[in-house]
Formats: C-alpha cells, structure tokens, sequence
C-alpha cells in the first residue's frame, strides 16, 4: 500500500501530567512516520502529516491526565520499515515495549505492526497493511 489511507476520525488527543518529556519522546517517535508538529497552544501540541490529526495536551479539565484502560492508538506506518523504525524510536526515547514489530495473524494477512507504552503508559501502535499480501 504506497498511499495512505484515508482516516475516519477527525483527530485523537491524549493527556499527559509530564507535558514537556512527552513532547520530547513524540518529537523523537513521530517523524518515523512521516510526522511532525503542525500547531502549538499553551500546554497542547498538534502532530500530524497535512492536518492537525494527534494532539499531546494537559487535560483541560485542570485534573490528572490517566491512562485508559483498553485504549490505544494506532498510528498508519508506510512500510514494514516504518514500523521498526517507529518501534526502536519509541524505546530509544524511553518507551516500554508492548509487542515487537511483525505480522498478527488473528488481524489478517496485510498488518505488520508494533505496540509500545509511551512515557505516561499510554498504549500506542504503528501499523501497516500491505494490500499486496490481501
């Protein structure tokens, strides 16, 4: 699959207690992904390729930013490579690995992808689906 899919989702904001480590790891992860920062406010940041699609932010609500449990984000990696290079990345800059880089057979044939807990414990994943292998 050499275009990226089209989204269905606006964008997705995760909270964290540690704002400026976390922009730190997502500013060393995210370029993997042909990501970069797009916007910028007071205690939020917006990543993304064209549009603002991640945003890194202290929880408005003034309270502590907590991980969901069950929850995690998935972010489209371009090729396999992309992936490892997302995975290494990620543990390069402090993260706990969740799921090394390679296929799942139980999410079919086209995904190879990787999971990680980025420094606030939020689960997060890079995958890509080679349609070549549908």
């Amino acid at each position: 699959m050499t275009d990226i899919p089209p989204s269905i989702l606006s964008h997705i904001s995760l909270g964290t207690n540690r704002f400026e480590r976390a922009l730190a790891f997502y500013d060393q992860v995210l370029p993997t992904l042909g990501c970069q920062r797009l916007l910028a406010h007071p205690g939020a940041v917006a990543y993304g390729r064209e549009f603002p699609e991640f945003w890194l932010q202290t929880p408005i609500d003034g309270q502590p930013a907590t991980v969901g449990n069950g929850t995690h984000i998935g972010f489209i990696a371009t090729s396999q490579a992309a992936v490892q290079a997302f995975y290494q990345a990620a543990l390069a800059a402090g993260a706990q690995g969740d799921g090394e880089p390679g296929p799942r057979a139980e999410y079919g044939a086209p995904y190879y992808g990787c999971f990680v807990r980025d420094l606030d414990g939020h689960k997060i994943e890079a995958a890509f689906w080679d349609s070549t292998l549908e």
